[in-house]
């Protein structure tokens, strides 16, 4: 064999060992057991196929679980994760600490420029998005317009507080197993604490003062516990500390609640092919106080590449593919329309087809009445709508997420929960040096 065949042939291996080992570039994506997500899971098909030398491993999670999971890895950078499911609380923290990729090559054809403003400035940090959102959401009131007729009233398209207690008390009937009302009560920052932090700023609430002094000594919140309380304990279901999103999405979905307050997200679901009341759903924003602001909060679930991975290349063509409008697109020829992920493009909303869909124009109107940098009555130091964007929060509202779903349960007096909730936030603010 002469030389230069060897020195071709040799070229030849090189270049096969190369392409292989890039045929070898494995994904380990960690995300949340919501609907969307695993749609897109099962969807994936539609990326591998154009991208064979790609391969997908799937970790999906209770939400809670995924949280203390990626944190855990993305903090002490485990590797555990190339592409990491995370929220609008996250993303400015994490970015900020440089824990994520900027996402700078998501394609010329990505059109950063259509998402919806208010989604895209909570994932971006100094100009730069760190997070692709896959759905945004805010929330709203999903009710059963046939048992609102029974109860002789009309949902307006934007309710108070006070409504949404006459008509759940009008629409619970116990002994046919329908609750009035279903709401969150499972512990949780981003479980019961969304709901309720959201639920406060309509009551003239707030986490802390403009000197970081903790709130829950003060007669909003106490007024807002008194509510969520009341109205849980006279019109929800028995063993409502325990449930969240999927579970208080099944029993809207069976036919249990009268009114349901939670993510627009769900929407999609409880008008899907797994709701026995599909065609029996209204919608209507989140309720009020008449103080100037709503109780529903923002969020958006995105994808994100941790810093370090040896895999941005890869995750970041994933991720404009999960999060493209090709994407929308696609689910809507195989889905429809209304299981496309909502309440992150503008182009989506501008979509004839899709505005027919009955809760596209509430989502819409819910995302956009939602202000991140304004989120309650009172002036406060801190972004966010259902959480505070400090480091701290998670850990200290899940502890006082414990203490309020014990209320619930009937474990703590409210009083003693409120106690324990301006204490312990307290002391971990002092901790962290925000007070002494």
């Amino acid at each position: 064999m002469s030389t230069l065949m060897k020195s071709l042939l040799g070229a030849c291996a090189l270049t096969t060992l190369s392409l292989s080992a890039y045929a070898e570039t494995s994904l380990t994506i960690g995300t949340v057991n919501n609907g969307q997500m695993i749609q897109m899971q099962k969807l994936s098909d539609d990326f591998t196929k154009a991208n064979p030398d790609i391969k997908l491993n799937w970790v999906t999670l209770e939400e809670n679980v995924l949280r203390q999971k990626v944190t855990t890895d993305i903090a002490t950078k485990g590797g555990q994760f190339d592409i990491m499911t995370i929220g609008t609380y996250e993303v400015p923290i994490w970015g900020k600490k440089g824990w994520l990729v900027s996402l700078d090559k998501l394609g010329a054809d990505y059109d950063v420029d259509d998402l919806l403003p208010a989604i895209r400035a909570g994932l971006t940090v100094d100009g730069k998005l760190y997070a692709a959102p896959f759905y945004g959401e805010s929330s709203m009131v999903m009710y059963r317009k046939d048992l609102m007729d029974k109860a002789g009233l009309k949902m307006p398209d934007a309710p108070t507080w006070t409504f949404i207690r006459e008509a759940a008390d009008k629409m619970t009937d116990k002994a046919a197993g329908i609750y009035g009302i279903c709401l969150r009560g499972q512990a949780g920052w981003g479980e019961n604490m969304a709901f309720l932090t959201a639920t406060s700023n309509s009551f003239g609430a707030r986490w802390f003062d403009m000197n970081w002094a903790p709130q829950f000594d003060k007669p909003e919140w106490k007024a807002t516990l008194d509510y969520y309380l009341a109205i849980m304990k006279a019109d929800g279901p028995p063993g409502a500390s325990a449930n969240g999103f999927n579970e208080n999405l099944a029993l809207f979905n069976a036919g249990k609640c009268g009114m349901w307050i939670d993510a627009t997200v769900a929407a999609s679901f409880v008008t899907g092919k797994d709701s026995t009341v599909a065609d029996k759903v209204g919608f209507a924003l989140a309720p009020d106080n008449g103080l100037g602001k709503r109780g529903n909060w923002l969020w958006a679930w995105s994808l994100a590449v941790p810093a370090g991975s040896a895999k941005t290349e890869a995750a970041e063509k994933f991720i404009s593919w999960a999060t493209s409008k090709h994407y929308l697109d696609y689910v809507a020829s195989k889905e429809g329309w209304s299981n496309v992920p909502p309440g992150t493009r503008k182009s989506l909303y501008a979509n004839p087809d899709y505005a027919k869909i009955p809760f596209a124009a509430m989502t819409l109107a819910s995302i956009n009445s939602a202000d991140p940098t304004h989120p309650t009555v009172q002036p406060v130091p801190y972004v966010g709508v259902q959480f505070v964007a400090i480091p701290e929060f998670a850990g200290i509202a899940t502890e006082v997420g414990q203490d309020f779903s014990a209320a619930l349960a009937g474990t703590m007096s409210e009083a003693d929960a409120l106690a324990k909730a301006q204490a312990s936030t307290e002391a971990a603010m002092k901790k962290a040096g925000y007070i002494k």
